[in-house]
């Protein structure tokens, strides 16, 4: 079980479905008192903590489940304000195991959530292969024919969503929610231009039988020979 702690509702609600689409159970509070009343019952695997809450903040709240015997070895992933760096280190001061700067994409949260569910747990994620293309997310590598290809943070999340999903039509809406975050201002042509420099850096790796088809008025897939 995971719990989510984030006082936006919205953001909340999207936390919350999108683990549980990834196969996790999860449960979102949208302050401390629920969140301290569902600890009574069941604690959870690990925590997803907002710091700016309201009445007690995430600081304290992690503060105290350090300071149990029962919760201390509970993992935290702390999400910050993108200006708020004094957030983090006391957090990871406080023994935060990790931390998400708002606003986060789900594929970055899913991503984080993972990472450290592997570290509490000692296991390693299987590498992801399409084609001769393969993705290590524990080391965040990726490979074509072998040879490393160097990607920046958000291709290689648009290309592990892609790779985990081969034949799904994505709207470049959606990408934008999963990749940037629900809070993005941005304009969807920002996907396209990433979606752009992935390719030519797939193609001149070599890349065989994988293609990152354009959906007109939708977005994209990738499709696999």
């Amino acid at each position: 079980m995971i719990y989510c702690v984030e006082d936006e509702m919205i953001t909340c609600d999207l936390m919350v479905y999108t683990l549980n689409n990834s196969g996790f159970k999860v449960k979102g509070f949208c302050d401390s008192t629920e969140f301290e009343r569902a600890m009574k019952e069941e604690l959870p695997e690990l925590i997803v903590l907002d710091v700016m809450l309201p009445g007690k903040n995430g600081l304290d709240i992690l503060k105290e489940l350090r300071q149990r015997s029962d919760t201390r070895n509970i993992p935290v992933i702390l999400a910050t304000a993108m200006d708020s760096e004094i957030d983090k280190v006391q957090g990871l001061d406080l023994g935060a195991d990790s931390y998400l700067t708002k606003p986060f994409g789900m594929m970055e949260l899913i991503a984080t959530v993972r990472a450290v569910l592997r570290r509490s747990s000692g296991r390693k994620t299987a590498t992801i292969t399409q084609g001769n293309i393969e993705i290590n997310p524990d080391e965040r590598k990726v490979t074509v024919g072998g040879k490393p290809v160097v990607l920046t943070f958000k291709e290689f999340e648009i290309l592990q969503m892609f790779m985990n999903n081969p034949g799904t039509a994505f709207f470049r809406e959606h990408i934008i929610e999963s990749i940037w975050g629900i809070e993005y201002m941005g304009e969807t042509r920002t996907v396209d231009v990433h979606v752009g420099t992935l390719r030519a850096k797939l193609k001149l790796a070599g890349s065989e039988g994988v293609h990152i088809r354009t959906l007109r008025s939708v977005g994209y897939k990738l499709e696999v020979e």
